[in-house]
């Protein structure tokens, strides 16, 4: 197995669930099918809530239809690009094969909660690390390891410019 070295792509700090699920919109808008998404962060650091904004950036007609997959270990979203939404927090060794992961893996994005329990399994991907660095503010730090994970690190941080020169919403 190819050792896979991350290249950092973004930083970004979120001051609230409204902004880390907002950055998810954005990566859901960046996103196309085939591209991997790892979340790696603690119980209530903000992973669910950047899928929700993902789901909505990927055409899901609601972020309340998403819900966290921690007993049934992957969910699917239909929208303009299908996601498959798996939760690997309950599992010690993911068998991804048996989770359908490669099956699906070319024709959604596919987003992995607790991603670091498959290591280099899930392939190319854009890794996000959510910590909580207060009550409501997190630092979200997203690491490629691969092309793939790369270009769509290239995307979300081009959509990540374009609303910092716009400005806040109503300013």
């Amino acid at each position: 197995m190819t050792q896979m070295t991350p290249h950092v792509e973004f930083r970004h700090t979120s001051n609230g669930e409204s902004e880390t699920r907002h950055l998810g919109e954005l990566a859901g808008r960046a996103a196309l099918p085939g591209d991997v998404i790892g979340l790696i962060g603690d119980l209530g650091a903000g992973k669910t809530q950047f899928v929700k904004g993902l789901a909505v950036g990927a055409g899901v007609e609601s972020a309340s239809l998403v819900t966290s997959p921690t007993f049934v270990l992957m969910n699917s979203y239909a929208g303009r690009v299908p996601v498959r939404h798996y939760d690997l927090y309950r599992l010690e060794k993911p068998d991804l094969e048996a989770l359908g992961y490669l099956d699906l893996l070319p024709t959604s994005v596919t987003v992995v909660e607790w991603s670091d329990k498959a290591g280099d399994l899930l392939g190319d991907r854009l890794e996000v690390r959510i910590e909580s660095t207060g009550a409501t503010t997190r630092d979200l730090r997203a690491c490629a390891t691969g092309p793939r994970g790369r270009a769509l690190g290239g995307r979300i941080r081009a959509l990540l410019e374009a609303d910092a020169k716009r400005g806040p919403p109503g300013g």
